[in-house]
């Protein structure tokens, strides 16, 4: 299983970008996952369904099954966040797992920039930072595609993606 990033300031599309080239990967046989980063109180379930009721009740972990998926919901209830190695232990294995946020931890990734966004580029400041997905040429010596070569992005993707195991290897030295 391997593992590369996509960072960037909101708006800079990166939601986008995953869902573009998700298709690509499939195309090419490749069993693709997504953990994505939020930043915001979020939920995935129903307020008033019985998942939801379980959960408001106080259960630690929800798992809903059906013939078509499941899905576990796990509550924090106060205790830290977990760090990317710890989400991506709890993963399935597949080909490549695209991680959309974590822009603050130390992983390789490929920066979105939107030049409308009028945000300042991640990569002076992020050595994980291993190339740029743009609408626009940019002067530096990482490497830069256009946001909407999805071949050439996906390319970048795959060349820069690096293994779990190494990912652990490097997270457990930095601690």
């Amino acid at each position: 299983m391997r593992v590369i990033g996509l960072a960037g300031w909101s708006g800079a599309g990166k939601t986008t970008l995953v869902t573009r080239v998700i298709p690509h990967f499939l195309q090419q046989g490749l069993r693709v996952s997504v953990i994505k980063h939020a930043h915001h109180a979020f939920d995935v379930d129903v307020p008033g369904k019985d998942s939801w009721r379980h959960r408001q009740s106080g259960a630690q972990e929800v798992l809903v099954s059906s013939g078509q998926r499941w899905a576990l919901m796990h509550e924090l209830r106060g205790a830290s966040e977990l760090l990317l190695p710890e989400l991506l232990a709890k993963m399935s294995p597949v080909d490549l797992v695209i991680v959309e946020g974590f822009k603050s931890e130390p992983y390789r990734k490929i920066e979105v920039h939107r030049i409308a966004n009028g945000k300042a580029l991640l990569f002076p400041d992020d050595p994980g930072i291993v190339g740029i997905a743009a609408d626009a040429t940019l002067e530096t010596a990482l490497p830069v595609v256009h946001l909407d070569d999805i071949p050439a992005v996906a390319a970048m993707m795959q060349r820069s993606a690096i293994s779990v195991e190494e990912l652990l290897a490097r997270s457990a030295s930095e601690a």
